[in-house]
């Protein structure tokens, strides 16, 4: 079966990165990524060998391991993520979407260049019960100043206090890991803080691509 068509990692100002190619665990059984590239903007892409590949949780695994290795390729880059799914037939079909979407492309590269994506959840323990107005402004008071952005995700449980993602400045991940330690401090015996990241800033990024948005 062929690999000709092109799997989507992110999309990269290849003026500041440079053609970004490695060996790695990829999707769908691939073991290099590479770029393909059109004027300034680059798809870091593996080989594979459909354009409506199946999310594994293997899969969906490695989609998230490759962008942490080319957020960290180099010295770091910063990328534009696509979420797991987005395959093309070819280089011209790849090409013609990066002509297409390029302004979006930029926009969001200035948006979110040197930062990234930080998740906090608070869970409340076993028949818990808190002030979740006072947990909410208490967070809020920590962390808005840092954070560049902030967005709130659905609350899948009942038990789920809180549920943001935070765009954050490298330059302050620092800072904000120590607001997160005052917050365990002050909550850790009556809720189970869940601090996850880095990743890359899904969250924060919306380009349309044909039918689909990222």
């Amino acid at each position: 079966m062929s690999n000709s068509n092109r799997y989507v990692y992110g999309i990269v100002n290849t003026a500041d990165t440079g053609n970004i190619e490695f060996e790695t665990d990829a999707v769908a059984g691939a073991d290099r990524v590479y770029t393909v590239t059109h004027r300034r903007l680059g798809a870091v892409v593996s080989n594979i060998d459909t354009t409506d590949p199946e999310e594994t949780d293997e899969d969906a695994q490695r989609h998230d391991d490759v962008l942490r290795e080319i957020m960290d390729y180099d010295g770091g880059k910063t990328i534009v993520p696509m979420q797991f799914g987005m395959a093309f037939e070819n280089d011209r079909t790849l090409k013609n979407v990066l002509r297409g979407a390029r302004p979006a492309f930029r926009r969001a590269m200035s948006d979110i260049e040197g930062r990234i994506e930080l998740g906090l959840k608070l869970v409340t323990q076993e028949d818990g019960s808190v002030d979740r107005d006072e947990v909410e402004d208490a967070v809020s008071d920590e962390l808005d100043p840092i954070a560049a952005q902030a967005v709130q995700n659905d609350r899948f449980s009942d038990r789920l206090v809180l549920n943001r993602s935070y765009l954050v400045d490298e330059d302050e991940r620092e800072s904000f890991d120590e607001a997160i330690s005052r917050l365990e401090d002050r909550y850790g015996d009556e809720l189970l803080v869940q601090y996850t990241g880095p990743f890359a800033p899904y969250s924060f990024v919306n380009v349309e691509i044909g039918a689909q948005s990222q």
